[in-house]
């Protein structure tokens, strides 16, 4: 692992100890206390709405710290305080749901390291991109338990690989019972925010991963428009089919303007993000879902030289339809931030994320993911008390 400056683990543990008072504060507050283990164990009762604004949403848990989709990060973004813990779904070969990013799983896992599963390296078009390395879809799930986590970026997060090798891919049942045991111990439910991943990529395969997905939310009681979870996906047709199966809470989200979601390719839909964006197009996605999950910059583009530039009309729109928007995803590091919050010279370093999150919550969004749910936490708290 590579030698950095010791200033950022201090920063880190600052904001670990200040958020344990404050965060926890904010979330427990936003549930009323009568709604007992009963609720905790079974996906609880109350509105997505009811939840603290700015929601802070522990994007694949607290990847800023643990490596993602690990049930470490999981763990360590409810200890924090994020009110709500995100899954990314991918299926296996024989058609378990599974916690990844992707579905390429290349340089979120040990596989390289398993010579036995050296032939099973592949190059393959997904979404119209072509990618090498090893995909879920050509393991059974008994195979992927083999394999052991490591952080996706170790060139920003150094300090993450520490943690590489200690937990195994996580199914979304896992997770389930995960957090059907941590609502029993905490009295209130443990909120998820749950991705489908290439849909319609996976159904061309015979992968589909609508019905074992609202199988399962049936299972853990997680069906209903008062369940403590949202779905969501970059293909409104995933959620347009889920939302016949399960009244679960449904968000689209929602890329750079130009693009097309993957499913409009496949359909021959000429239509854009930009048009998705639009008051008639937020009308078309408020027929079916909840909310919208746009990227950052659709809320507040950035100039050529990164800075923020004027608030787009896309939050004052959407809710004018009756959306909640949650946008992704603000991380602490100065690569990720506009221009104007970063600190130093190191991309790597911390910048004012703080700045960052002040000027997003200031345009109305209702929550936002972030991979450093501490730091959100606390700018949620600032922002409460302006």
């Amino acid at each position: 692992m590579t030698e950095r400056a010791q200033t950022a683990p201090g920063r880190r543990t600052l904001l670990g100890a200040a958020v344990l008072g404050t965060a926890l504060s904010l979330s427990g507050t936003a549930h009323a206390a009568g709604r007992g283990a009963e609720d905790g164990r079974r996906g609880g009762h109350g509105s997505y709405r009811d939840l603290p604004v700015p929601t802070v949403i522990g994007h694949r848990g607290a990847s800023g710290y643990r490596p993602e989709h690990t049930l470490g990060s999981y763990q360590l973004a409810l200890d924090m305080g994020a009110h709500i813990v995100e899954q990314d779904l991918v299926p296996t070969k024989d058609g378990h749901l599974v916690c990844r990013h992707e579905n390429d799983i290349t340089g979120t896992t040990d596989v390289a390291d398993h010579p036995e599963f050296a032939s099973r390296k592949a190059t393959k078009k997904v979404d119209g991109t072509t990618l090498t390395g090893w995909f879920t879809e050509d393991f059974t799930l008994a195979e992927l338990k083999t394999l052991r986590a490591k952080e996706r970026i170790p060139g920003n997060r150094q300090e993450n690989t520490l943690y590489d090798g200690r937990w195994e891919i996580p199914t979304f049942e896992e997770v389930l019972r995960w957090a059907d045991k941590e609502g029993r111990r905490r009295g209130r439910p443990v909120w998820l925010y749950v991705e489908t991943k290439h849909p319609s990529y996976f159904r061309g395969l015979g992968l589909g991963l609508e019905e074992p997905l609202a199988r399962l939310l049936r299972r853990h009681g997680r069906y209903r428009a008062d369940s403590a979870l949202i779905l969501q996906s970059f293909e409104p047709s995933s959620m347009q089919r889920l939302s016949k199966l399960v009244a679960t809470p449904r968000v689209v989200l929602l890329s750079g303007p130009k693009e097309r979601p993957w499913d409009f390719v496949e359909a021959g839909d000429p239509r854009t993000v930009a048009d998705l964006v639009t008051p008639a197009g937020l009308k078309w996605i408020a027929s079916y879902a909840q909310g919208i999950g746009p990227t950052l910059d659709l809320v507040i583009p950035r100039d050529g030289a990164g800075r923020l530039t004027t608030p787009t009309a896309l939050v004052a729109d959407a809710h004018a339809r009756g959306l909640v928007l949650h946008p992704y995803t603000l991380r602490n590091e100065n690569t990720f931030l506009p221009a104007e919050f970063r600190r130093g010279t190191d991309p790597n370093a911390y910048g004012d994320a703080f700045g960052a999150l002040q000027v997003y919550f200031e345009a109305g969004i209702d929550g936002i993911f972030s991979d450093n749910p501490d730091t959100a936490l606390l700018a949620a708290a600032d922002f409460a008390q302006d």
